[in-house]
């Protein structure tokens, strides 16, 4: 017997946000989320997105056993964005059961239409820097922290519930060189004097955040506004951002390329890989995990990409090559072998070709699934009628 409960209390949050824990036992690719970090997804007092979201999360039991769990959310900006009525699922983590699967989505469903929504797709979370995409290949590589890990029997799941591929995330692992391509320092020097351009002054990571966070988040909404699945960053959502990320930002990663007006026109930042060390202590903070966290986040020999960004009209002005000398010097002298990049959309070309400057590999793929709710009403009205 299969049973579905929303998610009420203190304690079926705390189940939510553990079963991952349970599900991937022994499987060293998946690596745990930060706890803490999980657990105020419920709490619209830590979780600002709640001002434009309306979410509701499910667990299911199936004689008795916690097998499954699944989160809904109704972004609001997004829909207003694609104007379209949808529904995003996250954190869907399941057995390899179809009928449990089939259950948890179904109860995601029957909420949307009760919200009067008629699309679900995802996995997405409340916005672009959330978990998102499903690994589709891959499975033998690690996760970062940033990323969710699932079985290779989620698409199974998937297609036996109706949802159909919607679009694919591509991601690469890249070497670190021993010294920068000469190619990319010419090109760099060139267009720095051509255009009066700089590297942003760095003295302390308070003062730089201060000085530039409002500007790269005005470049994230230019840059990345018009991608699948973006919404705007709100002024409490930015802060949010910001603290989340504070603790594994370094001013060595951190690559920003200002005008002669200092104005942000690119940058980019890389944070150290914490794969290892979370997994080790289950993504809980706590003193016993600390002082190895901080540990790795100062003598990191791999990086995850976090984001890389452009001024439209300065993409094709060579720019881009001005953020991969930066990172790659700060790179090199801090002994980095290789880096992650962040998810990039299958058709995001722009992004893809910085890669040619490195050797890469791509190594993952990720997909966002869809169902139109509206669709499957109409056929299920044809069947009845025939």
């Amino acid at each position: 017997m299969i049973e579905i409960k929303e998610v009420k209390t203190a304690k079926q949050r705390k189940l939510f946000v553990d079963f991952p824990t349970k599900l991937y036992k022994g499987v060293k690719q998946y690596v745990h989320p930060l706890r803490s970090s999980e657990l105020e997804l419920f709490n619209p007092k830590k979780n600002v997105s709640f001002e434009d979201c309306e979410a509701v999360y499910f667990l299911a039991y199936k004689d008795g056993e916690l097998v499954g769990r699944i989160a809904g959310i109704i972004q609001r900006l997004y829909n207003k964005k694609v104007n379209e009525k949808r529904v995003r699922f996250t954190r869907f983590d399941c057995i390899n059961d179809k009928e449990v699967a089939k259950a948890l989505f179904e109860s995601v469903e029957n909420w949307a239409r009760q919200k009067g929504m008629n699309i679900v797709h995802g996995p997405m979370g409340f916005n672009d820097l959330d978990r998102e995409g499903m690994l589709i290949e891959g499975f033998d590589e690690i996760a970062t922290f940033e990323e969710a890990y699932n079985y290779e029997y989620y698409k199974d799941l998937m297609e036996y519930c109706g949802y159909s591929k919607e679009i694919d995330w591509i991601e690469f692992k890249l070497t670190i060189p021993e010294q920068i391509d000469p190619k990319i320092n010419a090109v760099a020097d060139a267009v720095m004097k051509k255009y009066h351009l700089k590297n942003a002054e760095k003295k302390s990571k308070s003062a730089f955040i201060r000085r530039y966070r409002k500007d790269i988040f005005h470049l994230l909404d230019e840059a990345y506004g018009p991608l699948y699945g973006v919404v705007p960053y709100t002024d409490k959502v930015r802060d949010q951002v910001i603290d989340q990320f504070r603790l594994f930002i370094s001013l060595d990663f951190m690559s920003v390329i200002v005008d002669e007006n200092d104005e942000v026109i690119a940058f980019g930042f890389g944070i150290p890989s914490l794969s290892e060390v979370i997994n080790k202590y289950e993504g809980k903070l706590n003193l016993k995990s600390i002082f190895p966290l901080l540990k790795a986040i100062k003598h990191p020999i791999e990086l995850d990409l976090a984001l890389i960004a452009v001024k439209p009209q300065w993409q094709s002005r060579g720019v881009p090559a001005l953020i991969i000398r930066e990172m790659l010097s700060s790179f090199i002298k801090r002994g980095i072998q290789t880096c992650e990049t962040n998810l990039n959309l299958e058709n995001n070309v722009h992004i893809q070709q910085l890669w040619k400057h490195f050797e890469h590999r791509q190594h993952k793929r990720r997909r966002s699934w869809i169902k139109r709710l509206d669709k499957e009403s109409t056929l299920e009205q044809v069947n009845e009628d025939k």
